[in-house]
């Protein structure tokens, strides 16, 4: 059965669910800090959103790996619904008449709580940019830029959201889709590096050589990270299924305008014509190729940061995080992309976001007429 692209019938219905979503976590930070000051209570709040907004791209991906991107094919219900119960008759029609299509049962389930737990992160990050002005003149320290900019952009990412579904998965939107959730996770990581610094968590001094490279790092991991955003939406992950080599080589025949041709749908070229494996096989390839420089930019922004003593933890972290990415990469191609591998790998680039991230903050580059200090306040990552 044919739904509507878009249907708002359900939206103040899906308002209120995501509102009931919201409350467990509000009331739990209201218990443990209701004798704190507000600024202490926004912190906690903003740490504990940035925890359930790295889980929901882990939902995110879930979602997309298990092909339930379409499981409610219109927006933002379910056949006019509000979930899946009300549109049960709808789901069984669509089922029946392709049962390993994109609407099933099992998948209009797995979309419409990804939604649930979306529009709860986004009623949170709405109480903290409200909270945040309300309390502007009682010493609420990171003022009201940051939080109205969050909250900008979960708006912005939930109209992609809303696009990846009437769309029709169109490999561009998922993938800036999943970019839109890292950014999501970095804004809110500056949020609490603000709140941390406000409460007395001191700078860490390094030279502007290992600042400009902490940049570049973060620059090429999110680089990286669209670059597997577009192999996971073009299915191209077994385009290669041996490493280190790939179809028995080492330079495969590669087709590259079709595989970087941006817009265009799922499995077909701009002008419509089926996409060909060699694209797909330029598509994987270039993510390999991209991984070995990632890895080793890590490997020496690692080193380098190993130099100063309060940034060794950060140092274990990107390493550790680094190793973890290698290994679940390695995983997808050898062992058939298991889902549990799948949605590690996703894990871990959205880890290394909120690492780089946070790492930035918490270091300022020396001045250029003195010898560069090294503090000893350090800080793990949240």
């Amino acid at each position: 059965m044919q739904a509507s692209l878009v249907d708002l019938t359900p939206a103040l219905r899906l308002m209120l669910l995501g509102i009931a979503v919201a409350i467990g976590p509000l009331a739990w930070v209201w218990l443990r800090n209701r004798r704190a000051a507000p600024a202490r209570r926004l912190q906690a709040l903003t740490l504990l959103t940035l925890f359930l907004t790295f889980d929901l791209v882990l939902f995110g991906a879930f979602t997309r790996l298990t092909d339930s991107g379409l499981g409610c094919p219109d927006w933002p219900g379910c056949y006019g619904s509000a979930s899946p119960a009300g549109a049960q008759q709808q789901i069984d029609q669509a089922q029946a008449a392709l049962p390993t299509g994109p609407v099933t049962q099992g998948k209009a389930w797995i979309e419409m709580i990804h939604r649930y737990l979306a529009t709860g992160v986004g009623v949170l990050i709405l109480t903290l940019a409200l909270s945040t002005w309300v309390l502007r003149k009682r010493a609420v320290v990171i003022g009201l830029a940051l939080p109205l900019v969050t909250l900008a952009w979960v708006c912005l990412q939930g109209a992609f959201g809303a696009l990846t579904v009437t769309m029709k998965l169109f490999p561009a939107i998922v993938t800036l889709h999943l970019l839109g959730g890292l950014g999501l996770l970095a804004l809110l990581t500056v949020q609490s590096a603000a709140y941390a610094r406000a409460n007395g968590m001191a700078p860490i001094v390094v030279d502007r050589a290992t600042r400009a490279l902490l940049l570049l790092a973060f620059a090429m991991v999110t680089l990286q990270t669209a670059l597997g955003g577009w192999v996971s939406t073009n299915y191209a992950v077994l385009a290669c299924n041996t490493f280190p080599s790939c179809q028995g080589g080492w330079w495969p025949v590669m087709d590259f305008r079709q595989g970087f041709e941006l817009w265009r749908e799922l499995g077909r070229t701009g002008a419509g014509e089926p996409i060909n494996f060699a694209a797909l096989t330029a598509i994987h390839y270039v993510h390999r190729l991209g991984a070995y420089v990632v890895i080793v930019l890590l490997s020496v922004l690692a080193w380098r940061l190993r130099q100063t003593q309060a940034l060794r933890k950060y140092a274990l972290w990107l390493v550790g995080l680094a190793l973890w990415q290698v290994a679940t990469g390695i995983t997808n191609v050898v062992m058939d992309w298991p889902l549990a591998a799948a949605v590690s790998h996703t894990g871990g680039a959205a880890a290394l976001v909120v690492a780089l991230t946070w790492t930035c903050c918490r270091v300022r580059p020396a001045s250029r007429s003195r010898a560069i200090p090294s503090l000893a306040g350090s800080g793990a990552p949240a």
